[in-house]
């Protein structure tokens, strides 16, 4: 790597060659030391979080944007390998014949984002506000330090208070304004055991038909969010019973809820406990609860879509992608995330979700699959795109740097 100029590609390269599924202290290390090489201090905060900050003169006259990614990886393992592109691989624009692209785990969830929103910090120029780069240690796990490093856990406070958020995830080039929201709970159904050849007892588990009613009918008539659509609920795994010549006391049915704004994880419980409660017989408990988690769930998230922030990215987007050739559809469109990210933590501040890669492609599954990889010139164009909205949005002039379109 050049001690004159960061190069995104080849720290990705070095990214992906960096195991940081088990443990995230080699990748920390790596970033830690890239930043010192390029004379920036950085901080290890709340439980593993690095933070750095690039301050302007004026830091009161414009807005504190704060870049995101997370430095953790999951299982499959793919081996590195920086290739031409495969059937199906190819993006389609000038000279996708001999198009190269880097495969391995975390190339695009979210290594790849990350070389992106690094060489955009590390090439900033602030000239009023500031910018800071938060990376987190366990967004595929629990968020523990994301959840620490906003406040959200108990006895901790915000340590960022951004006004705007850049959240790297693979987005094909896209700026991505909201995505639902993820919860998990569990209906428990408490009756009464008898013998089953007698007319006695409270059946838990014949209660589930009216529980499972409940809970098909939930969303009738909700209104649908205007990015994200519909929220959804789905009944996923039933228990009950324990002998088969005995009424059954107890019954439970976990429940996933993929939710929009401005539904609260608690305020889903206590509805869906209401829900449940009218559809079940009257000898029957019912009690909703979710999931025990040491953070809070990634509740649902959007931005406006006409934001300066989202104008910024999406115009950025697209003048880069044009810049190394990829096709006019890619990048730059304003649309909503297909996963639960650490960015629920970030709202209501404006948040919007980029990066290069896909979660998936026409081929099937390519984040957290076995064929995990990002073309080159996505991470150039990534880059190039994070360089340029930081500019339009803490430049002298504040522009955003948006164009028709939008």
């Amino acid at each position: 790597m050049s001690e004159a100029a960061f190069d995104p590609v080849t720290f990705l390269e070095r990214a992906v060659r960096t195991p940081s599924h088990e443990s995230i202290d080699e990748m920390r290390e790596l970033v830690v030391e890239t930043l010192d090489r390029f004379g920036v201090e950085s901080e290890v905060v709340a439980g593993g979080c690095v933070l750095a900050e690039k301050r302007s003169d004026a830091p009161a006259d414009g807005p504190h944007l704060v870049l995101n990614t997370h430095l953790d990886t999951v299982t499959p393992h793919v081996p590195f390998e920086r290739g031409e592109a495969r059937e199906g691989e190819r993006s389609g624009g000038e000279g996708d014949a001999d198009e190269a692209v880097i495969r391995g785990r975390g190339a695009c969830d979210a290594k790849g984002p990350l070389a992106a929103l690094l060489s955009g910090f590390l090439a900033a120029e602030p000239e009023r506000g500031r910018l800071t780069l938060a990376l987190t240690p366990d967004e595929e796990s629990l968020s523990l330090g994301a959840a620490a490093l906003t406040g959200r856990s108990p006895g901790t406070e915000d340590r960022l208070g951004g006004d705007l958020y850049l959240v790297g995830e693979p987005t094909g080039l896209d700026a991505c304004t909201a995505a639902k929201g993820r919860f998990q709970g569990t209906v428990e159904l408490s009756g009464t055991a008898a013998h089953a050849a007698e007319f006695a007892g409270a059946n838990a588990v014949a209660a589930a038909e009216g529980a499972l009613s409940g809970v098909r009918t939930f969303d009738d008539g909700a209104d649908e969010h205007p990015q994200l659509g519909p929220p959804k609920l789905t009944p996923t795994v039933i228990e009950g019973g324990g002998a088969t010549n005995q009424v059954p006391a107890d019954c439970a049915i976990t429940v996933d809820r993929r939710s929009v704004p401005p539904e609260t994880a608690e305020g889903f419980r206590s509805s869906l406990a209401d829900a449940v409660r009218a559809s079940t017989p009257d000898d029957v408990g019912v009690a909703v609860a979710l999931t025990d988690r040491e953070s809070p769930f990634f509740e649902a998230f959007s931005t406006d879509p006409d934001h300066e922030l989202v104008g910024a990215v999406a115009s950025a987007a697209r003048t880069a992608a044009g810049s190394v050739g990829l096709p006019a559809d890619r990048g730059g469109a304003v649309r909503p995330f297909g996963a639960a990210t650490e960015a629920s933590y970030f709202a209501p501040a404006p948040t919007v979700v980029f990066g290069p890669g896909d979660l998936a492609d026409d081929a099937g599954a390519v984040a957290h699959a076995d064929r995990e990889y990002v073309r080159v010139r996505e991470v150039e164009a990534a880059a190039e795109a994070v360089s340029r909205a930081v500019s339009a949005l803490l430049g002298d002039a504040g522009s955003t740097g948006t164009d028709d379109g939008v």
